[in-house]
Order: C-alpha cells, then sequence, then structure tokens
C-alpha cells in the first residue's frame, strides 16, 4: 500500500525573513521575543525562589504542574472563545492578566511577603493568562501574513522562542544574582508592557461578525471537537502530533538524567545541549523555504522524525561531546521542522469560524503526548535502565512514520473555504426565537431505484460534512409509499446554530456534493426545502403551520440553497 502523494508547495517567498517585511509582524515579533525572554526568566526565578523558600522537593516540581495544568484545564475553553468574541480584545485581556499577576508576584517578591503556596498560586494564575492566550495569539500570525509566507512567519516565531530559550536563562540568572528573584518578575511583568502596545495600536481589518447571540462555550466547544472529528485532515495532524511527541518526550525528560547520570556532566553542559537545540531549530528556519520547495508535508516530517530519532539514539549511546553538539543540533532542527509543519497545517485546513479551537485541540493533544510520554519513558528508564528507553522512544519515532499510509498529511493552500455561492435565507412566517430547538432541515429528492445507490453514497459524504459544520445527525430516508421519494435530514441544536452555518461558509466541497445529487433528481420541480421546529410545553409564539408530531413546520422552499 502507498502513501498518498501530495505535491510539494511552492513557496513564493525568497527568504525566511520575508514575513518581517511586513510592519506589524516584525514588530510584534519583537514584542513577542522580548515576552519570551521575560517568561524565562521568570521560569529561572521561581525555581531559585521556591528553593529559597522550602527544602520540599513536592513543591518545587509542582512549580511545572502550576504552569501546565491551564493549559488542561483550559485549552478548549480558550479555543471557543477566541471563535466567540473579537481576538484583538481577548489578546488585551490576557496579556494585561498575564502582566498584573507577574508585578504582583514581583511586588510580594520584594517586599519578603512570598510563601511557597502564594508563590504557587500565583504561577497558576499566570499560566492561566497563558492557557487563554495561546490558542488566540496563534491565530494572529495567519491574519498578517499572506498564506504562502506562512510557514517561514511560524519558523521566526519558533526562532523567537528559541532564542529566547537561549537568552533568557542566562539573563534571568544574572539579574537573580546580582538582585533578586523579585528583580526577575519585574522585568516579566514589564516585558508584557510591548505586546500589549502593539496589540492595542492593531488596526484590525474589520471581520463579518453574525447578528445573532453568540454561541455559548459549552455548545462552540462541542462545536469545535465536532468539526475535528470529521474533518480528516485535523484527524491526521492531531494523530500524528500525538505519536511525535510522545515518542520526543524521552528526549525532555531524560536529558537531565543523561548528562548527570550516565556522562556525569555539570549542569552548564545540559545547558550548552539546549542550546545546541536553539541553534538547530533557527538553523531549521534558514533553510525552511528550501525545503518547502523540494519536500512536501510528509516527506519533511518523515526525514525530520528520523533525525530526532537518530538523536535520542546518540544520547544513548554516544560519549563523544562533539557528536552529541552535533547530534543536538539535528535534534533541534528536526523538532522545528515537525512542529512547524504540524503548526502550518493545523491553521490551513480549517475555516475561520473554528479555527482557533481546532487549534486548541492541536495544543491540547502535543501537551497530552508529551505528559504520557514522560510518565512512560520515565518509568521504563526507572525499570530497565536510561538507554533502553531511549532506544526504545527511538525506535516508536521511527515506527511512527509508517503512519503517513493512514494519516497522511496537507496543508490548506488547495482548499477554499469560501462557499460558491451565497446561501438563500429561508422565508420565515414568523421570526423563532435564537435558542429555541432543536431544529431539523429536511431536503427531499425524487430519485429512481436504479440510482439510489450512487445517491446514497453522495449523501453519506454529505453527512460527514453536515456533521462537521455542526449537525448532531443526518440521515436518508426513503418514503414506504412511494419508494422514489427520499428525504434527507440532518438536525442541530438551535436555530441560532443553523443561522451561523448560514454565514460560515465551509468551502466548494458541500456544494459540489449538492450538484451531484441534483443530477439524480427527477421532476419538473427542484429539491424542496424545509426547516422543521421543535414544539415544547412551555409557551410560545402562535405557529400558523402545524405537522404531526414533535415539530412544526417553520419554513418551507423550493430549492436546497438554503439547506
Amino acid at each position: 500500500m502507498s502513501a498518498p502523494v501530495t505535491t510539494p508547495t511552492p513557496s513564493t517567498a525568497a527568504s525566511p525573513f520575508t514575513p518581517l517585511k511586513i510592519p506589524f509582524f516584525r514588530m510584534l515579533w519583537i514584542a513577542s521575543f522580548v515576552s519570551n525572554i521575560g517568561t524565562w526568566m521568570q521560569n529561572v526565578g521561581a525555581v531559585g525562589l521556591m528553593t529559597q523558600l522550602t527544602p520540599s522537593p513536592v513543591l518545587v516540581a509542582l512549580l511545572q504542574t502550576a504552569s501546565a495544568l491551564p493549559v488542561f484545564l483550559l485549552s478548549l475553553p480558550a479555543g471557543a472563545l477566541a471563535d466567540l468574541v473579537d481576538r484583538r480584545k481577548m489578546l488585551l485581556l490576557t496579556q494585561t492578566w498575564m502582566a498584573v499577576t507577574a508585578l504582583l508576584l514581583a511586588t510580594v517578591t520584594l517586599l519578603g511577603y512570598t510563601t511557597p503556596w502564594l508563590l504557587l498560586t500565583l504561577t497558576f494564575l499566570l499560566g492561566l493568562g497563558g492557557a487563554l492566550n495561546n490558542p488566540v495569539w496563534q491565530t494572529v500570525t495567519p491574519e498578517l501574513v499572506p498564506r504562502t509566507e506562512l510557514p517561514q512567519a511560524i519558523a521566526l516565531n519558533s526562532v523567537s522562542f528559541n532564542l529566547a530559550r537561549a537568552f533568557g536563562p542566562a539573563l534571568g540568572g544574572l539579574v537573580i544574582g546580582y538582585f533578586s528573584s523579585g528583580a526577575a518578575f519585574m522585568l516579566n511583568g514589564i516585558s508584557f508592557v510591548a505586546t500589549i502596545y502593539m496589540v492595542w495600536s492593531w488596526k484590525r481589518a474589520p471581520q463579518a461578525t453574525s447578528a445573532l447571540a453568540g454561541e455559548r462555550i459549552l455548545a462552540a466547544i462541542r462545536g469545535g471537537i465536532r468539526y475535528a472529528r470529521f474533518a480528516p485532515p485535523v484527524q491526521n495532524i492531531l494523530v500524528r502530533g500525538v505519536s511525535f511527541t510522545f515518542g520526543a518526550s524521552a528526549l525532555f525528560a531524560l536529558m537531565p538524567a543523561v548528562v548527570a547520570r550516565r556522562l556525569q556532566e555539570p549542569t552548564s553542559f545540559y545547558s550548552l545541549l539546549l542550546s545546541c537545540m536553539g541553534l538547530g531549530a533557527v538553523i531549521g528556519a534558514f533553510i525552511l523555504p528550501r525545503l518547502n520547495q523540494r519536500l512536501n508535508i510528509n516527506a519533511r516530517v518523515t526525514l525530520a522524525t528520523i533525525a530526532f530519532a537518530s538523536g535520542l539514539g546518540g544520547l544513548a549511546f554516544v560519549d563523544n561531546h562533539w557528536v552529541l553538539y552535533g547530534l543536538l543540533t539535528l535534534v533541534g532542527l528536526a523538532w522545528m521542522l515537525v512542529l512547524n509543519s504540524f503548526s502550518v497545517g493545523v491553521q490551513t485546513v480549517v475555516p475561520r469560524w473554528v479555527q482557533a479551537r481546532t487549534i486548541s485541540l492541536y495544543l491540547l493533544t502535543i501537551q497530552g503526548g508529551m505528559a504520557l510520554g514522560s510518565v512512560v519513558w520515565g518509568s521504563v528508564a526507572e525499570r530497565l535502565g536510561l538507554a533502553p528507553a531511549l532506544a526504545g522512544a527511538a525506535t516508536w519515532l521511527l515506527l511512527s512514520t509508517l503512519l503517513v499510509f493512514r494519516f497522511s498529511l496537507r496543508n490548506g493552500d488547495d482548499l477554499d473555504f469560501t462557499p460558491a455561492r451565497p446561501r438563500i435565507e429561508p422565508v420565515l412566517a414568523l421570526d423563532p426565537i435564537p435558542n429555541e430547538g432543536p431544529v431539523i432541515i429536511t431536503t427531499i429528492y425524487r430519485v429512481a431505484p436504479a440510482d439510489q445507490r450512487a445517491f446514497l453514497g453522495i449523501m453519506e459524504q454529505l453527512a460527514r460534512i453536515r456533521r462537521r459544520e455542526g449537525a448532531i445527525r443526518v440521515g436518508t430516508y426513503a418514503d414506504m409509499a412511494d419508494p422514489t421519494r427520499l428525504v434527507e435530514y440532518f438536525m442541530v441544536e438551535s436555530w441560532e446554530e443553523h443561522a451561523q452555518q448560514h454565514e460560515r461558509g465551509v468551502g466548494q466541497d458541500e456544494d459540489t456534493l449538492k450538484k451531484q445529487a441534483r443530477q439524480f433528481h427527477q421532476g419538473p420541480e427542484p429539491p424542496v426545502v424545509s426547516h422543521l421546529l421543535a414544539l415544547h410545553d412551555t409557551p410560545g409564539p402562535t405557529v400558523p403551520v402545524m405537522v404531526p408530531g414533535s415539530t412544526r413546520l417553520v419554513a418551507s422552499t423550493a430549492g436546497e440553497a438554503t439547506a
């Protein structure tokens, strides 16, 4: 069985720095770099302060938990919020939240009032801001740069992170050594100011907004999960993402122990290895445009995964320092290429209305793979030793490349989420209350028995799109009294949800399938579409037309454009 062939996407960018020619992206990139340095200084300061406040290793370890737990708690709600509210305002809110929290921590630390539990609490609050910020922050880049330059822009964001990882801890150590942890916290709080100013000055182009009330958070989360469930390109990225991070997590979980126990080197050697990874990520950003021109996304991820696996093998068995430096540089390059490919993919294979929710699912998947892998490979190392654990993780990564045959990746350069034609709003006898529901939309076709098998095949494809758009039930039924009369239906949770489906416009595939279905329709009149709203015992507006059962007829039109 051969892997699906994906044509490499040509990049029009002549340089990896082309996105920096966009003034606002350049200014935001600089502000983000400063903020990233502040974050690494914050991490170093928090660990140093906690070791001064308490000898308990449990409380020191809880710092990492306090930072990571908000991601698991808030990733999905954060993605839903980012799709429902003004993203600029949400960025201002989250950046301000993190600035105030960091400055509060700095103040109580400089005044000598910090306790271990207060430090954990404020670290957790800072993590809450980060968890709410991450999904919406990742949706900003596609708005600022052309799609052809998106890989370079995401790579530059990775460079920002890795440069900050290289310099931030060192600067934090200097600040703490000459001053105190409180000073590091203060600088982190101030570092958010540049980002806040940049977001505040962002003259964001007006976005189409719904005249309807906003989606409820839980309904929005369900909609995001439903979309990912019925969107194969998203599923493939999530599966490949969790499989890669599960194996790659062994490096981050076990490298400190390898340096201390197997190589018996000081912490400074561990810092050198991290710097090599950062250097590799920067090199990856430089060569990314050429790789995008020569290799498709599946080839890039496969080669980078093999390179990462070789780094794990070297960490398990190689003693020569210079060889390790080279291998860790290769690992950093591979890490950047893989995550860049996943990030570009997840941002371009979905329509805008569900983009932040999909990104939040992706971030949650990546974090979950890292967390689960750290536990598994740590347990293997404890029972069998470091070398078997690292070798096992490398083997896992090599085997994961076979997933390309079942979960082939794609980017969204060839996808168009603009509808071929606008949907026609149904003519209603009255205005329904937005949160009334559920709503059933039916389309009646007349199809000859000989054509029904082919027709049902089209309906199955359309059903997946219906579910992806938000339908909670779908189906196709035949009239027992007239077998040529086929009824396709789908159900959504409320009238508001269906009205928002009319505004989203999910691309050309749905229009194509509907055109194919209409080719099987017989008769002088086009297919008839009806909108049925559930009846409830609570008093409501008088309905002019009633039908038997638990539904009332809201609208009935000839043609399929309103469905």
